[in-house]
């Protein structure tokens, strides 16, 4: 009896032993190689670089997006003082005109567009004793400020003639006469271009 209680005790003593030196060898092996629970924690490190990167991408572009926008609108507003400021000179400038300056204008704009006159043609019966009778300098601001289509007026003029039966030189000689219609030489000819 004696006997198996030391064969008993020395039993448990090499279980004890083996128990112990199978948990330090496992120990070891988990202290060598990555643990599942490490390899969790650096994935949303990673994740976490990713997104840091890709917040700071969207981040530079949404600036940039704003600092164009942002110059765009300061482009418009300077755009609109300017035009602002353009209109406002105009409108000075128009309140300095003489009322007769302005009525020689008008007059001339009638001319040009009610019948086929060249500019010398619409000078002549502004400032006529026959015509408007305007003063020299209210003509002058008249046609100096005209918007129009004089090589138009020309094949008007033409196509009236030829409806004459006038022939293309006889045409071009009274458009250019200075006892005719007065239209310039480029003007005429224009017209005779495209009758």
């Amino acid at each position: 009896m004696k006997l198996l209680k030391s064969f008993v005790s020395a039993f448990f003593i090499i279980l004890i032993v083996v128990g112990c030196s199978s948990n330090s060898v496992e120990n070891q092996k988990s202290n060598n190689s990555p643990s599942p629970t490490a390899n969790v924690e650096s994935t949303p490190d990673k994740e976490t670089a990713e997104e840091k990167a890709k917040k700071e991408e969207e981040r530079k572009a949404k600036e940039e997006a704003d600092a164009k926008a942002a110059a765009e609108q300061k482009a418009k507003e300077d755009a609109e003082v300017k035009a602002a400021a353009e209109k406002l000179a105009k409108q000075e400038a128009e309140a300095k005109i003489p009322r007769e300056y302005k009525a020689a204008l008008k007059s001339a704009e009638s001319y040009a567009e009610m019948m086929p006159m060249s500019k010398a043609g619409i000078y002549e019966q502004l400032t006529s004793e026959y015509g408007e009778q305007f003063p020299k300098e209210a003509a002058q601001y008249a046609i100096d400020n005209i918007v129009f289509d004089w090589k138009e007026n020309a094949l008007k003029s033409a196509q009236l003639y030829a409806e004459m039966n006038m022939s293309d030189k006889e045409i071009y000689n009274q458009l250019i006469s200075e006892y005719g219609e007065k239209f310039t030489k480029e003007e005429a000819q224009y017209a005779i271009d495209n009758l």
